[in-house]
């Protein structure tokens, strides 16, 4: 692997992006038009109309009960296997997958990054706005209800309004929001209109929800689908924001001020055969061979021979001085490639009891 290909990588993340928007000419960014205005106002009253009925517990606390004392579970329970699984289309967790990983590849199609960012703020917003009023609220589920008859508000719960039904509003009705022609965009808002009535319906079979739990969720999920024309400006400007960052990111990779990794420092590897080998050869490293060519020409220091020192310290004269070092820009060589050094003459010292060539040397008595 080279190392432009290294720092080049996160240009290959963003090249589909560099092109124009390929969006049709006939389908324009939703606006915020009067007839969206009177059905956001609609919504609002009858979110606000359901939370004093709860509060107050009139009616429709009471329908809440009787519907739990009907137990729809075992009134039909050849349905409860069929259920268990339908109302995973309202989870946070699966859903948000499945529905990013549609949007990314519409991403990657359309070269814009609007369908993420739309996503990301819609879910945002709901977990502010139903997250805030579930636990402002903190009402029980029928399953932990302690008083018959009672709203079972400000009781440590969160229960109101139904995540699993906004949710599955947000995360589907968001896929006609963003729909590329406008007979797609009125079939998905069929299809995400009945998976979230199933969901908020299941729900209430399985006796995880009120009634008023459900209908509050509906409004909830409704008002974030009618309000996020208001966000377009600021999606498009978390948009701009990061291919800002993507530029200033390329312009530093170009001029070379991003901190060089570690595989640039390692000029001595190279990949051969998919593994890091070392370089042993007699090659200058591309990094100095343009300031270290003249220097390595140099022919390198002669090393000194141990008899000479000796000589040169018994006639009373000081050692020799070693020359300096040679800085080539060789690779440094392993020991077994280096090439032996021999110095001339013995490596013995002078001897000075040493007998005449003529005597034989005094050995040791036998015993």
């Amino acid at each position: 692997m080279r190392t432009d290909q290294i720092l080049t990588r996160p240009e290959r993340v963003f090249a589909r992006l560099d092109r124009e928007p390929e969006r049709p000419a006939h389908l324009q960014t939703p606006q915020m038009s009067r007839h969206r205005v009177v059905l956001l106002g609609s919504t609002l009253a009858f979110y606000l109309a359901i939370v004093v009925a709860v509060l107050t517990t009139s009616w429709l606390v009471r329908l809440d009960w009787q519907v739990m004392f009907f137990r729809p579970y075992e009134q039909w329970p050849q349905l409860h296997a069929f259920l268990d699984y339908l109302v995973v289309l309202g989870q946070r967790g699966p859903t948000a997958v499945m529905v990013a990983a549609w949007l990314g590849w519409r991403s990657w199609r359309q070269h814009t990054l609007r369908p993420l960012i739309t996503l990301g703020v819609a879910l945002l917003l709901l977990n502010i706005t139903v997250g805030a009023v579930k636990l402002g609220l903190g009402r029980l589920g029928p399953h932990y209800a302690t008083q018959i008859g009672s709203a079972e508000l400000f009781a440590g719960g969160d229960i109101f309004p139904s995540g699993h039904t906004a949710n599955a509003v947000v995360t589907w009705g968001i896929l006609a929001y963003l729909a590329s022609t406008t007979v797609t965009r009125r079939v998905l808002s069929v299809v995400s209109a009945v998976v979230s009535l199933s969901v908020g319906a299941t729900t209430v079979y399985l006796g995880t929800h009120w009634v008023s739990d459900v209908l509050l969720g509906w409004s909830a999920g409704l008002l974030i689908m009618l309000a996020l024309p208001w966000f377009e400006p600021l999606i498009a400007a978390v948009e701009a924001r990061v291919f800002a960052f993507r530029e200033r990111l390329r312009r530093r990779l170009e001029t070379g001020t991003v901190p060089v990794p570690v595989a640039t420092a390692l000029t001595p590897l190279l990949s051969a055969g998919g593994k890091w080998q070392l370089r042993l050869t007699d090659e200058p490293s591309p990094a100095g061979a343009a300031g270290g060519s003249a220097a390595s020409q140099e022919p390198a220091a002669t090393p000194v021979p141990v008899s000479a020192q000796a000589a040169a310290s018994g006639a009373g004269h000081a050692p020799a001085p070693r020359p300096p070092a040679h800085v080539s820009g060789r690779p440094h060589l392993i020991r077994s490639e280096r090439t032996p050094v021999t110095p001339v003459g013995s490596r013995r010292p002078a001897h000075t009891e040493r007998p005449p060539a003529g005597r034989a040397a005094a050995r040791p008595a036998g015993g």
